[in-house]
């Protein structure tokens, strides 16, 4: 029955019969053999054909998958049970248009779709429904909005130190140069932080912006962590720590962006200077594989600090998360750090693996993979 429906609203035409042949282009052979439920299986977006009393005639395989069993003759309203669903259903049979509306589905994940159901042609009696995949949209939407909530509040407390400072030495400490001198200095290393912070927000922005890379050059990783622990020298003398390394004779090179990965490496060892200060030393280990079906590279970064705690190690990489421990409060950055070598690494087609015990310290290991120029 729905297939002579169907039909007669277009989706599947016949020549008629007048006793003398017709001529028609190939393309209008193709159409006219085409089916209704080829139709639908063609479409990638889930999608379900129902009927004036709402009971469904057809889902394809996308709609299948997305939603479970949806069976010829099941109720719509008894499968989608959410509010909005049972008016956008409502509705569309009532006035034979075109209605929408955005809909949460929780099993077997959390999906939010765009539903629009609308009138297949006129007096079909039938109804199509087709669902657009949402989610990531709207994750990519609140990412954004939290990340602009968390740089507003990290910008907020140095803004408020700096104006809190110069309101005092405009009053009560304007001809004291011993707080001068003091305030002076605090200044500088929150406005310093605050630079710090546009810079790696800026780094992310650039990031996000070119997501697919296409390395044009051959970089040395080897000589690439020589460079970042020669101008990271000064900052592991000053925390009092000593650097062992520890590299493979075998060549590094891969296809890559230097000043990125310049970027992980100084990112990963600067962290190690700052959290691992109290373990005396920090190892960096460099070993390279040649051995099929994934020949790689793998650079290690070993302190021994007061390391992480195994609740903490999967969200290390997100945003502004910090970790509240006395030791980490008195060190902090600007939190983008570990989310700027993870996205780097992603773009390279690599990733970052992270052990830690608290009280023996943590390692962060770079997987990149060996990879030659096109």
């Amino acid at each position: 029955m729905w297939r002579t429906a169907l039909q007669k609203t277009g989706f599947q035409t016949h020549a008629k019969k007048t006793g003398r042949k017709h001529a028609t282009t190939p393309r209008t052979d193709k159409l006219q053999d085409l089916s209704a439920e080829n139709l639908a299986a063609a479409v990638t977006d889930p999608l379900i054909i129902f009927d004036e009393n709402a009971a469904i005639i057809h889902a394809n395989a996308a709609a299948q998958e997305a939603f479970g069993d949806l069976r010829a003759g099941m109720a719509l309203q008894l499968k989608f049970r959410s509010p909005e669903m049972q008016i956008l259903i409502e509705t569309v049979l009532a006035n034979n248009g075109s209605q929408s509306a955005d809909i949460t589905n929780k099993l077997p994940v959390e999906r939010v779709y765009q539903a629009t159901a609308s009138a297949i042609g006129h007096g079909s009696q039938l109804y199509v429904l087709m669902f657009k995949d949402q989610s990531e949209a709207r994750r990519i939407d609140r990412m954004r909005a939290d990340f602009i909530a968390n740089a507003s509040h990290e910008m907020r407390t140095p803004l408020a130190s700096i104006a809190g400072f110069i309101e005092t030495l405009q009053g009560p400490a304007r001809n004291d140069p011993a707080a001068h001198e003091q305030f002076l200095q605090i200044m500088q290393n929150q406005t310093g932080r605050m630079a710090g912070l546009i810079d790696d927000m800026l780094s992310l922005s650039r990031l996000e912006m070119k997501p697919n890379l296409k390395p044009g050059t051959l970089v040395d990783i080897k000589q690439i962590v020589k460079s970042v622990l020669n101008s990271l020298k000064p900052l592991a003398e000053e925390s009092g720590l000593v650097i062992e390394c520890d590299f493979t004779d075998s060549p590094t090179q891969t296809a890559g962006d230097h000043d990125e990965l310049y970027q992980v490496f100084q990112n990963l060892l600067e962290n190690a200077c700052k959290y691992g200060r109290d373990g005396e030393r920090i190892i960096v280990t460099i070993t390279s594989s040649n051995t099929p079906p994934h020949p790689g590279i793998e650079v290690a970064v070993r302190d021994f600090g007061p390391g992480i705690a195994e609740e903490h190690i999967p969200r290390v990489t997100e945003r502004f998360y910090r970790i509240d421990t006395q030791t980490t409060q008195s060190r902090k950055g600007t939190g983008l750090g570990l989310a700027i070598v993870k996205h780097i690494l992603t773009r390279h087609q690599g990733r970052l693996s992270i052990q830690s015990e608290p009280g023996k310290g943590s390692t962060f290991t770079v997987h990149l993979p060996t990879k030659n120029l096109c």
